[in-house]
């Protein structure tokens, strides 16, 4: 079974919105009726609100993905710490003789400032696809802008540049304030012009300008940045852009997703059963499983009847995933089958198919993989290995050991490869394990494979136990290795037991 990923970012991002907006409802109360800071009560439930939609925003948008949502989200985490910043900045005026805390609190409010309009920027050029020499050139000009300004604001702790506490604690700007504005102004004027000839839909576009527009208007009506209103208007343009374009994204996703649903279905239903019986050969077991990294994976195996006595059994890796790799699988598994019926030897198999395959293969995917033709009546598989990992076989009075032949490279890789074959003898009690690599290239949080050895340790615990029972014990040991770690490929598995 695979465990669920946890992505602790997400958990730290709701956290810290809900803290900031507890925090800044507990400190309006008891602080806002204060005289020395009456004249900012708007603000402070400016903030209390804003904080509480900004947290409420950022649960909304946790299960989403696709083009610029980290972005999004770092633009509410970074307005919720704005609002709890501001209101900071208003409690510290109950504290003139702490002048210097109410200073730190609003150079922090500014910094912020600068680093919202980076990620603006950043965001839309992820959704809205930036192109061409004007887009390469303001990609160089706003950052440089934005060491500039930093350090401009920066100066104020050394000199009062922009605004200083005068003897009461109080805030006070000085006549350069405006200089405060020039990135804002040739950030929002850049990124306009860029918004403005992107490609994308007219509702995206628009509701990537309101970030813009709202808090310019907000400004020109009320004058200044950097208090709550703008933060205000920042957070309704944020609130526009979730629903216009987050929701036109979750709809294209949502058909997306049905429509890989339906091909999980498909590729599927053309793999045979996971735990066939073959009604003339009780004495074989066959047992399959795969467990895909994608809605549609790249690996596959199969199994069939050549004839009465001829049991031919097989399992690949298709380079890539999702639906490429899908479609290829497909091609490839419908070849060997159909050459399987027709030709006598494994290699004469893999010869035929590969050929087929590197005709008109512009894409340049291939296939690692390994057959097997077992002759029920003396107990002699026949296999070919085409790239791919060494099986496993465990005989029933020896320890594991890998099969350590390799008869050709990759199928798709070249056209004059020639493919080989050998043959091996089973006995009652004998066992093989054919994998793919999303079983031994599983890798724990330090980076650590998984590995064949680990792999053979589980085999040899589970040497008296049946075929489901061997696949299901791999796959719980892969599992509780990679905790916390995603899947990244297809683990897929075939065990061939010859019953005592």
């Amino acid at each position: 079974m695979k465990k669920k990923h946890v992505d602790y970012s997400l958990i730290a991002g709701l956290s810290f919105t809900i803290v900031s907006a507890l925090l800044i409802v507990a400190l309006s109360f008891p602080f806002g009726t204060q005289e020395r800071v009456q004249p900012f009560t708007y603000y402070l439930g400016i903030d209390a609100m804003g904080a509480l939609a900004c947290a409420g925003l950022f649960y909304g948008t946790m299960r989403d993905s696709g083009d610029g949502t980290g972005n999004f989200r770092k633009l509410i985490v970074l307005v919720s710490a704005c609002f709890l910043v501001n209101e900071l900045v208003i409690i510290t005026l109950l504290l003139p003789e702490q002048s210097s805390l109410c200073f730190t609190f609003c150079l922090l409010s500014k910094l912020i400032d600068l680093i919202i309009i980076i990620y603006f920027y950043k965001y839309t050029q992820e959704t809205l696809k930036y192109e061409g020499k004007f887009a390469k050139w303001v990609e160089i000009v706003i950052p440089v802008l934005f060491v500039l300004q930093t350090l401009f604001q920066l100066s104020n702790i050394f000199y009062p540049v922009t605004f200083f506490m005068d003897e009461t604690g109080m805030y006070q700007e000085t006549n350069l304030i405006r200089l405060e504005d020039v990135f804002f102004f040739v950030a929002a004027i850049l990124t306009t012009i860029l918004i403005i000839r992107s490609n994308n839909l007219r509702n995206q576009k628009i509701a990537a300008l309101t970030f813009i527009l709202l808090p310019l208007i907000e400004n020109l009506l009320f004058g200044g940045f950097g208090n709550s209103g703008q933060y205000g208007m920042v957070l309704m343009s944020l609130i526009i852009m979730y629903c216009v374009i987050f929701n036109v994204k979750n709809r294209e996703l949502l058909s997306t997703q049905t429509d890989l649903g339906i091909a999980s279905k498909i590729q599927m239903g053309a793999l045979p059963p996971a735990a066939p019986e073959f009604a003339n050969h009780p004495n074989i077991s066959l047992r399959c499983s795969m467990d895909t990294a994608k809605e549609v994976g790249g690996d596959f195996y199969d199994y069939f009847q050549i004839d009465d006595n001829r049991i031919c059994f097989l399992i690949a890796d298709v380079s890539g995933k999702g639906t490429p790799a899908a479609l290829f699988m497909m091609t490839t598994k419908t070849m060997i089958k159909d050459y399987a019926l027709t030709h006598d030897s494994t290699s004469d198999i893999f010869n035929a198919v590969n050929e087929r395959l590197c005709e008109n293969n512009d894409e340049g995917m291939f296939a690692t993989a390994w057959i097997g033709i077992l002759d029920t009546r003396t107990m002699t598989l026949q296999y070919t290995n085409a790239g791919h990992n060494y099986p496993i076989i465990q005989r029933r009075d020896d320890p594991c050991a890998l099969m350590e032949k390799v008869h050709g490279v990759f199928l798709a890789g070249f056209d004059f490869t020639v493919y080989l074959h050998d043959e091996i003898q089973l006995e009652p009690g004998d066992r093989l394990l054919l994998y793919t690599d999303g079983v031994t290239e599983a890798h724990d949080k330090k980076g650590n494979l998984y590995g064949t050895d680990r792999l053979e340790n589980v085999l040899e615990r589970t040497r008296s136990s049946s075929g489901e029972q061997v696949l299901e014990s791999i796959l719980d040991d892969v599992s509780v290795f990679s905790t916390g770690v995603p899947q990244f490929d297809d683990i897929t598995m075939v065990v061939l037991t010859i019953k005592e």
